[in-house]
């Protein structure tokens, strides 16, 4: 689970005055991200389309009402580490449904990400997204 939240990487990305100070503020939230069990980092886990090494798991959780998706992720670069943080911070005990739904074109828009991060970087990003939502809407059906 991340330990910050989406309105506190807007407000602390507000205080940063160029893009090299958020992409230091990224590395700094990479180093707060839970530790990644090492016998999660398998091929099925691991998210395809970036440039570094990610692993990716999301279960449901199912003990908080509504249930909620459990995600966690690792990555070998710093930088997608901290992108990682955010992620977590839109994604992390929301209901599936919701996961779902959200808009996060808007939040990395509004972050800078997706006019300051290299092509490959956004690929990157957008496939740890499209592998979260899938995993939810697997999570649906299964409730189903």
């Amino acid at each position: 689970m991340s330990t910050v939240t989406l309105e506190e990487i807007y407000e602390d990305f507000e205080d940063l005055s160029d893009w090299e100070a958020r992409c230091d503020y990224l590395i700094d939230l990479g180093f707060e991200l839970p530790d990644f069990p090492v016998e999660e980092k398998t091929e099925e886990n691991r998210v395809h389309g970036c440039q570094s090494m990610v692993w990716l798991t999301a279960e449901l959780n199912k003990e908080q009402q509504p249930p909620v998706m459990a995600i966690q992720a690792d990555s070998d670069a710093m930088i997608v580490k901290g992108l990682i943080g955010v992620i977590l911070a839109i994604y992390s005990n929301r209901p599936p449904e919701e996961v779902i739904k959200t808009d996060v074109e808007e939040i990395f828009a509004k972050l800078g990400l997706t006019r300051h991060l290299s092509p490959a970087r956004r690929n990157g990003l957008f496939g740890m997204v499209k592998r979260i939502r899938q995993l939810a809407i697997e999570q649906l059906s299964e409730e189903s």
